[in-house]
């Protein structure tokens, strides 16, 4: 799979490196260009964004990120470890970075967006150097072609179905994020936002109703009901039961005799 990325993303890299001395038409190349790219200085400036790359994050205006961001100095590109490697591009080397998750929220703030079309997006990085006519090293590209994209519709199913899953066991809100693919709070701000509840609400109003379809059954005492859906039954659940369904579970079940 990686080997079939890496021979795709070669052959548009050889399209980059075959238009040295031709400025105006390799510029003309990147920014119409169908995956987003974004060139760099040698000093790791940004210097030129493409349409592709501000469609993809919600940049209205190129000049928040040219001149401005620099490879080298993002914390996050700096937490990823990778550094160094990423310097090899800028010494005349193409650089591969696979299945990268980018961070949105951190872009999101950078940029004053509000909102991001996608929550969570995982992309093939190549980063590549461009020559000039003497074979030296006079920018640096990076082309992100997606791999995998998270909408946040499809984020919140899967942590509901997570949750609806893992019902019987203590809430987890970490877990949860992680099977949208989202950081605890903005998959928090999330799923409130799509279901109109924080994640532990929905867990908890799951899980009473599991207790009221135990309740169903004449042969469980209310307490062995509880136990069923691993719930003690005590004052704090009787008070959660009641907060969910408007009675007590005394009263729930004399309401089905």
């Amino acid at each position: 799979m990686e080997n079939n990325i890496k021979d795709r993303e070669d052959k548009m890299i050889e399209s980059f490196q075959s238009l040295p001395g031709k400025d105006e038409l390799l510029t003309k190349v990147i920014e119409f260009f169908p995956y987003p790219i974004q060139i760099f200085n040698l000093d790791g400036t940004s210097v030129m964004v493409n349409k592709a790359l501000q469609a993809e994050y919600g940049v209205n205006d190129p000049d928040l990120v040219v001149g401005k961001y620099n490879v080298f100095q993002d914390p996050d590109i700096i937490a990823t470890g990778l550094v160094e490697e990423l310097k090899r591009a800028f010494r005349g080397e193409t650089v591969y970075f696979y299945d990268v998750r980018v961070p949105l929220e951190e872009i999101a703030q950078r940029y004053g967006l509000q909102e991001l079309d996608v929550e969570a997006v995982y992309q093939d990085i190549t980063v590549f150097p461009i020559f000039d006519d003497e074979k030296l090293v006079i920018y640096v590209a990076a082309i992100l072609i997606n791999r995998r994209v998270y909408r946040g519709k499809d984020g919140i199913e899967k942590a509901k179905e997570y949750i609806e899953t893992h019902w019987k066991e203590k809430f987890n809100l970490g877990e949860a994020a992680k099977a949208a693919c989202l950081s605890k709070a903005h998959f928090t701000k999330l799923f409130k936002r799509h279901t109109g509840v924080t994640p532990l609400e929905y867990y908890t109003k799951y899980k009473i109703g599991k207790v009221k379809e135990k309740l169903l059954d004449p042969n469980l005492s209310i307490a062995e009901a509880f136990a069923a859906c691993n719930m003690d039954y005590n004052g704090h659940s009787a008070r959660v039961f009641k907060e969910k369904t408007g009675v007590s579970p005394t009263a729930y079940r004399k309401m089905l005799v």
